[in-house]
């Protein structure tokens, strides 16, 4: 941890504060200067889709890949791991597809949630790991990182369909429950309410302001809350929940990339090559590049073979032949196993707690 301004940043103050942290503000702000385009109804224009889906969404999945199986000694210590998830979510998408296309659909929408909340309460515990404040200020991280991420999805639940979809339409369950709205409301503003009370007297306490973790939940909050409650739209449900997700996630893979292998680099004798060359400053381009050429590839199997909606886009793949409602039962659940297999992945690879994997003593302990 560099301890620029005795903040615990995960690299440094810059890349930290572009990369993981500004991402869901930078967004709002483009919002905000471009309104018109995002509410207007237009179509996407082509520029806007390959950014958002190829180079951050389905790119960022694929990140995991260097963080797992490209990285010999991490693929070695979960061997069993890596090898089965794969094969046993391609069988139970399988299974489960076959019965229903929707409940598919649905268990994914989920899982995706699960993920996507899980990885907020990661950021806020990596920058709060040098607080020292007990288990009730533990807990109080958690109910609020929680607080801030479920109650915008359960609000989503209670107010019925919205102009976006997690997945595809239908693809959660919505309750009539109108009595739920208001305590749950007094609920959300209560827990922000005193973790700020008890965060700012913590700062003037210790006479030390926690900048970054202060970021990632004022981050959180307004993406979500603005994302699916504030507004009703599709582009900027999506432009949020997806840059502010997959761009500090590639951040984080690339940032403990560099710190591990350019330790091992500076070991006598070590040998300049390999999964290394993608970690250097000079080769991040490279780091990217093969993110979005495997993403293209991926959504040029998913275009052509199940949504049909951009053609224009993927002409390479026309080839292809076209499939029925039996293969699709096959060619679905393939085509996201490395998704959910990226979900099933993160909940091993980020352990703070026991570290089996030394992330932890590798990227944030110095």
């Amino acid at each position: 941890m560099k301890k620029e301004g005795n903040q615990p940043w995960i690299y440094a103050a810059i890349p930290d504060s572009i990369f993981i942290l500004s991402p869901p503000f930078l967004v709002l702000a483009i919002i905000l200067l471009l309104p018109t385009y995002f509410f207007d109804g237009a179509a996407v224009s082509p520029v806007v889709w390959i950014a958002l889906v190829l180079c951050i969404d389905v790119a960022h999945v694929y990140s995991t890949l260097y963080r797992t199986y490209f990285d010999k000694e991490t693929f070695n210590a979960k061997k069993n791991l890596f090898i089965l998830t794969p094969f046993i979510v391609l069988i139970c998408g399988i299974i489960i597809y076959s019965i229903s296309g929707s409940l598919f659909w649905r268990i994914a929408a989920y899982l995706a949630v699960f993920h996507f909340v899980r990885q907020q309460y990661g950021f806020l515990k990596i920058y709060s790991r040098n607080q020292n404040t007990g288990r009730w200020r533990s807990f109080l991280d958690s109910l609020l990182i929680y607080t801030l991420t479920l109650y915008p999805i359960l609000w989503w639940h209670l107010h019925g369909p919205r102009e976006f979809s997690w997945f595809v339409d239908g693809d959660f369950i919505f309750i009539s429950a109108a009595w739920l709205h208001q305590p749950l409301s007094i609920a959300y503003w209560t827990i922000i309410s005193v973790w700020s009370v008890v965060e700012l007297r913590s700062s003037i306490v210790q006479k030390r302001f926690n900048i970054p973790r202060f970021f990632i939940v004022a981050g959180t909050g307004l993406s979500w809350y603005i994302g699916i409650i504030v507004y009703n739209g599709d582009l900027v449900f999506t432009a949020l929940n997806v840059i502010s997700h997959g761009i500090p996630y590639m951040a984080l893979v690339w940032m403990h990339g560099n710190k591990k292998f350019t330790k091992a680099e500076a070991v006598p004798g070590t040998e300049k090559k390999g999964i290394a060359f993608f970690f250097r400053p000079r080769n991040i381009l490279v780091f990217v590049g093969l993110l979005i050429l495997i993403a293209y590839l991926e959504e040029g199997l998913w275009d052509t073979l199940v949504w049909k909606d951009h053609p224009s886009y993927f002409k390479f793949f026309h080839f292809l032949p076209k499939s029925t409602d039996f293969y699709l039962a096959f060619i679905v659940p393939l085509l996201t196993v490395p998704q959910l297999t990226h979900y099933v992945l993160d909940g091993f690879i980020w352990k703070m707690r026991n570290d089996e994997l030394k992330w932890k003593k590798v990227t944030l302990d110095k």
